[in-house]
């Protein structure tokens, strides 16, 4: 099982979960990434205490790179194996 840093409401750092998380195949239109390096910066801060308004529940590291694994219906402009950012 996959972990990540999660949150369900704005606040300060305590409102930071680190959890399980179950990673599905994609869907249409999607791929499935293994992960290299996910930035945080400043514009994560934001994310947490609400400043800037996201969906709940919400995760931390809205950067990344990392290689295609899987791909669902329909995608066209990558391929399995490809190193994306």
């Amino acid at each position: 099982m996959a972990k990540a840093v999660r949150q369900y409401q704005a606040g300060g750092p305590e409102v930071l979960r680190y959890e399980d998380v179950e990673i599905r195949d994609p869907g249409p239109g999607q791929v499935r990434l293994r992960h290299v390096a996910v930035g945080l910066n400043y514009a994560d801060t934001y994310f947490r205490n609400g400043t800037y308004a996201v969906p709940m529940p919400s995760g931390m590291g809205v950067e990344a790179a990392g290689v295609v694994v899987a791909i669902g219906e329909g995608v066209t402009n990558v391929a399995v194996g490809d190193r994306v950012t």
